[in-house]
């Protein structure tokens, strides 16, 4: 660990090389000791890291997962958004399990409410598209980040002028009600924000000077990426994205921090591939093997408990993002998933009408004709639990990654080989 560290400096951003769910939680709870602060950047309460201690699991929603750490400072940027009912709710669940997070943690002013009418919102429009629904998580992101963009959108910052706060939130009611036909009630969303205001007021900051001065004093940042790559709005396959930008920009943009003071940046990626939702997903094995794989790696969202499409592992989508994000060096996670297969398969190329495509395409069409070209490795019988170097592992896992590292062009500094937050190979 301490020569990876070394090599990528002293702020480093971790981020999802998929569709999310990589395990993401897991390499920042481990790499947390040696930095003193962790930000979330994007996205809300949507994402969920799990990180799982002596057997129990701790889950992470919108809160940075460093905070099992007592000396780390937990930042909530700019360009997330924040439901601060279940900011509260989450803060409070911690904290009953003896974690003290709230003096730890410093939520951005500029970071964007969600009310319970994006709720409200999210779920009418995901009913309205019938057949054409995204799959969304219906926990008001889109609405919220809907709001940002039209510029009608609350701010933490306006939690401290309530006159202003019952102003803005009437006229967003009055406005959805009148463009969407529903019946929000602007009395009952303030009575509803104003029963936990006074618990999130302490922790609101002006979180983008608060981490230029703590990186001039010489602290250690460590960035944590929320969802994939894949699910970037502008990146990702869209229409079936999440509603932030889940890259390396959006660390960027998200907290205020400029790229050149990003140091290093590590790509998180499963031995195979999942993805939650609608959209295109070409390595997908929609069959009684996609089913083994997901009941062996628990694919199963720690946020909505919703069932993850599982598949191969896909290089052309994990050099993509690579490419794309800067990435350095790669944390292969649930590797042990993948123990007991006879064989594996790794896709390596996308042709379509026998031209090479280098991402997702995002029509249903060429999705349907869409050739893939795959390499097929030896499988492994022993578990690899327990296990702490790499030597140590079978020789076909070891051929297994060795082969990807050759695929992905990056390095593979890192190798998760179970659930523990201690099951980490690093090489």
């Amino acid at each position: 660990m301490k020569d990876l560290l070394h090599d990528l400096g002293s702020n480093v951003a971790i981020l999802g090389s998929q569709w999310g769910d990589e395990g993401k939680g897991k390499l920042v709870d481990a790499l947390s000791p040696h930095f003193d602060i962790v930000c979330r950047s994007a996205g809300g309460a949507n994402a969920g890291h799990t990180i799982v201690v002596d057997g129990k699991q701790v889950i992470f929603h919108l809160i940075p997962s460093s905070m099992l750490h007592p000396q780390v400072i937990g930042v909530i940027g700019n360009g997330t958004v924040v439901s601060i009912k279940d900011l509260s709710e989450e803060i409070e669940s911690l904290e009953k399990g003896g974690l003290e997070v709230t003096s730890r943690i410093k939520l951005s002013l500029r970071a964007h409410i969600i009310f319970d009418y994006h709720k409200t919102i999210d779920q009418e429009l995901e009913n309205r598209k019938g057949t054409q629904k995204i799959g969304t998580t219906c926990r008001g992101i889109g609405p919220a980040y809907t709001d940002k963009i039209s510029r009608m959108g609350i701010r933490c910052e306006d939690l401290l002028d309530t006159d202003l706060l019952r102003e803005k939130i009437e006229y967003n009611c009055t406005w959805h009600n009148k463009n969407l036909g529903l019946k929000l009630d602007p009395a009952q969303e303030y009575e509803s924000i104003m029963t936990v205001r006074e618990k999130v007021k302490p922790l609101l900051a002006d979180t983008r000077k608060f981490l230029h001065d703590e990186m001039k004093a010489g602290k250690r940042i460590l960035f944590e990426g929320a969802q994939g790559f894949f699910l970037d709005i502008d990146h990702g396959t869209y229409p079936f994205v999440t509603s932030s930008s889940t890259g390396i920009g959006g660390v960027s943009t998200g907290l205020g921090i400029p790229p050149q003071n990003i140091t290093g940046v590590i790509g998180i990626a499963k031995a195979y591939t999942t993805r939650v939702g609608s959209g295109p997903f070409p390595s997908e094995l929609d069959n009684e093997l996609g089913g083994q794989i997901r009941e062996q790696g628990a694919e199963f969202g720690a946020t909505t408990g919703r069932p993850r499409r599982c598949g191969w592992f896909d290089a052309v989508v994990v050099r993509n993002a690579i490419e794309s994000n800067g990435i350095n060096a790669i944390n292969l996670t649930k590797l042990d998933v993948l123990s007991g297969l006879p064989e594996i398969k790794v896709v390596t190329q996308y042709l379509l009408d026998d031209k090479e495509l280098f991402t997702v395409p995002t029509t249903r069409k060429a999705n349907q004709k869409l050739e893939l070209k795959y390499e097929t490795f030896p499988g492994w019988e022993q578990s690899l639990s327990g296990m702490r170097k790499f030597e140590d592992m079978p020789p076909q896992a070891q051929a297994y990654v060795l082969g990807l590292e050759k695929l992905i062009h990056t390095p593979i500094r890192a190798i998760g080989i179970g659930q523990e937050r201690s099951d980490l190979i690093f090489r």
